[in-house]
């Protein structure tokens, strides 16, 4: 039998859905949370960035993060949700996803899960995460 899933999710919330009927209502499956993405920047970095000499001359400059503090926990939640759907895809509880979330967020979840194989991936890019099921399932296409 084949499993359905709708993945509706921002930076800091992934809800799982499941559809039994391609015309039906979005039952709920699972939620995952990721706190951490709602922090404000100065939460996240401990302190101010370290301090290096030029490699020539006497200048003295502050060293940036190749990665942004609230960058990187929507990149570890991605990973998160990535695993959560490898997993259920391996067990077989998911054959289809249609994935949906904003530019950011569905960047990096198109490019975790490419590389699981037999998983059928729709998208859409919208930011749903605010919504009920109900609301959420008047943005989806009629037939999923």
């Amino acid at each position: 039998m084949s499993r359905n899933w709708v993945l509706v999710a921002d930076k800091s919330k992934a809800r799982i859905f499941t559809v039994a009927d391609p015309r039906g209502a979005l039952q709920d499956e699972a939620v995952l949370e990721h706190p951490e993405a709602r922090d404000r920047e100065q939460t996240l970095a401990s302190d101010r960035p370290g301090r290096s000499f030029d490699s020539k001359g006497q200048g003295r400059h502050a060293m940036g993060s190749p990665v942004e503090p609230d960058r990187q926990e929507t990149i570890r939640f991605a990973k998160q949700v990535a695993d959560h759907v490898e997993h259920a895809h391996n067990a077989g509880h998911c054959d289809r996803l249609l994935l949906v979330a904003g530019p950011p967020l569905l960047g990096l979840l198109r490019g975790k899960l490419g590389t699981v194989s037999g998983l059928k991936i729709s998208e859409i890019e919208k930011n749903l995460g605010q919504y009920d099921a109900v609301e959420i399932r008047k943005h989806l296409p009629e037939r999923l």
